[in-house]
């Protein structure tokens, strides 16, 4: 079991530091070196009643209608690191430590309750409000990573962001607290950050933590500082500094730039981690100008290029950011788990290899490349950018 969870980043940006009117989001996602990320997109549904939805390791009731729905996911799981719906709600997962021990038995994972957030909830709070109320009920364990040697177990903390607001929501097993931010610069990592500023929360949250002798009830009640462990509950700002000296300009290019800075930490390249897939998302504030979502579907956004995504009535499926399926037969799903390691590569991911070998043994032909696709991204953005003014 690893000791601490991955560093991977969220980032939320609201007017006035926002530009154009636009709410900004993003996220790096760190994970395993060796996962593949991929990108996939379900349209909205009607189910019937009385139906299931299989999730990672659980079945869960189903409901009637779910929204439709782009992630960008691990290949092996159900679940999403990040995502968004057809509504302009944006979700992203964090993995964090607590002073309570994450569970090993298989129930929801962190990144199950992003897409399933994302599948039920129109707004912001309403994806908060399933989350929470699906923890409740099932609780959240099980493996985070594709690993039969060893279960990987971690808490969840979420960022949730709609046109008009965004909702760190941090949790410990189902115990749950949450604040509501509509203006500024947001940044929440694999630490809790919640202090005392807390917009809703469990029912039963304070009367627990009492009970655990870890509050007396007499000093200001304090998230963070009661669920973490000692000293870890520091904020983690790296890159949002480099945000709020923008002052009122913060657009999907500065976002981009953050999310590709190795020197701040922010884009993660360790012996044990990297940052797999990255996603921002512009969200005007205006509902008759649509939501553009940025995703990268493959490792190192420094050496990735950011594709743009819009929720229209025809969405085309993209089979070159697709990872193959396994079936049934996937090492994922058989019991007992992860005995072995398929190759999960999609072709984007296979020619981000390739480029990344020819960045690294041919230097000239490696920075033309770059210079092709970077020339490409500028382009969409820029057209994105027509779009949104």
């Amino acid at each position: 079991r690893m000791a601490a969870a991955p560093p991977s980043y969220c980032f939320v940006a609201f007017p006035p530091c926002s530009k154009d009117g636009l709410v900004v989001f993003g996220k790096n996602s760190a994970r395993p070196r060796d996962e593949v990320q991929e990108v996939v997109y379900f349209a909205a549904a009607a189910h019937d009643p009385g139906s299931k939805v299989e999730c990672t390791y659980i079945e869960i009731e189903q409901v009637p209608k779910t929204h439709a729905i782009v992630l960008s996911r691990p290949s092996w799981l159900w679940g999403a690191e990040m995502g968004a719906n057809e509504h302009g709600v944006c979700v992203a997962n964090e993995a964090v430590v607590t002073r309570e021990p994450a569970s090993e038995s298989e129930a929801l994972l962190g990144m199950d309750l992003v897409r399933l957030g994302l599948e039920r909830g129109a707004t912001a709070k309403e994806a908060l409000d399933v989350i929470v109320a699906l923890l409740e009920e099932h609780g959240q364990g099980g493996n985070y990573y594709e690993d039969g040697s060893s279960c990987h177990t971690f808490q969840s903390a979420f960022l949730i962001v709609d046109r008009n607001e965004a909702w760190i929501l941090e949790t410990s097993g189902k115990y749950w607290a949450a604040e509501k931010i509509t203006e500024g610069v947001k940044c929440i990592c694999n630490q809790l950050s919640l202090t005392t500023k807390i917009d809703a929360e469990h029912p039963e949250l304070r009367n627990y933590v009492r009970s655990q002798g870890w509050w007396n009830g007499d000093s200001d009640f304090n998230f963070s500082e009661v669920f973490s462990l000692a000293h870890d509950h520091l904020a983690c700002c790296s890159g949002r500094e480099s945000l709020e000296k923008r002052g009122g300009d913060v657009s999907a290019q500065a976002m981009i730039d953050v999310l590709r800075d190795k020197d701040s930490g922010v884009c993660v390249d360790s012996e044990s981690f990297l940052t797999t897939a990255s996603i921002v998302s512009v969200l005007p504030q205006d509902p008759s100008f649509p939501c553009v979502h940025y995703f990268t579907g493959t490792p190192d956004p420094s050496r990735s290029i950011f594709k743009p995504f819009i929720f229209v009535d025809d969405v085309k499926l993209v089979p070159k950011v697709q990872s193959p399926s396994f079936g049934n037969d996937d090492p994922a799903k058989k019991i007992p788990r992860f005995q072995e390691k398929p190759d999960r590569r999609h072709e984007l991911y296979k020619a981000h290899e390739w480029a990344r070998s020819l960045l690294e043994n041919d230097q000239d032909k490696g920075q033309k490349l770059m210079r092709i696709m970077l020339d490409l991204e500028i382009q969409g953005l820029e057209a994105m950018e027509d779009i949104l003014t």
